[in-house]
């Protein structure tokens, strides 16, 4: 009697150990839910990269792209510098940051041109209002008087360095005197190759060292 009893509470406590065995063992139905829940995860970090490469990519004046390379086509009556202090084919590093990963980069000079150069604010056809935009010159404004315009001047935009720019009216939040550079370089964060980038000044350049 008692060796029965002594059977029946070992099988017991062998049915126990099996029954809580399976409880820990992820079932068949469990695995997809697992794999669900993985590609979920991957897919959202996915899509945080992609999200930021785009981020990345826009100029970051109100989300407009800006069209980084140019044809290296110039207005007729632009002139060119006389004495620039950086000459065609030399090397200077970029002081400013009209785009992502331009601060810094090692350029090369592909003109160098004498005009008056302007900061403009307008809004693009379809788009969000620019405020600041640099770098505008007088020979890409429509209808241009051989006088240069000053502050507060209502313009028409010639030029096509942001998406929706060409014939928006624009004003011209400040003008100056000086030498403007279209300049080849190589982005810093993601190696683009950008080629006669329309403008930077010459205080926006040092030498390289």
């Amino acid at each position: 009697m008692i060796k029965d009893k002594m059977m029946m509470g070992a099988m017991s406590i062998v049915a126990a150990l099996a029954l809580g065995a399976c409880n820990a063992d992820p079932s068949p139905s469990d695995a997809p839910t697992d794999m669900d829940e993985q590609m979920d995860e991957n897919m959202g970090e996915n899509s945080d990269e992609m999200n930021d490469q785009m981020d990345e990519n826009m100029d970051g004046e109100d989300g407009h792209m800006m069209n980084h390379s140019g044809s290296g086509d110039v207005p007729d009556e632009l002139q060119e510098a006389q004495d620039p202090t950086y000459e065609v084919g030399e090397q200077a590093i970029i002081e400013t940051d009209h785009m992502s990963g331009m601060q810094g980069a090692e350029a090369t000079i592909a003109g160098a041109y004498d005009t008056t150069v302007y900061v403009v604010s307008y809004t693009p056809e379809g788009g969000d209002p620019v405020e600041d935009h640099k770098w505008v010159i007088h020979e890409e404004l429509e209808d241009a008087p051989e006088e240069p315009y000053a502050a507060g001047d209502e313009v028409v935009l010639d030029a096509d360095h942001m998406e929706g720019m060409d014939g928006a009216s624009a004003t011209i939040d400040s003008a100056e005197q000086t030498t403007v550079y279209m300049i080849d370089f190589t982005t810093t964060d993601t190696e683009e190759e950008v080629t006669n980038h329309k403008w930077v000044t010459e205080d926006e350049l040092a030498p390289v060292e």
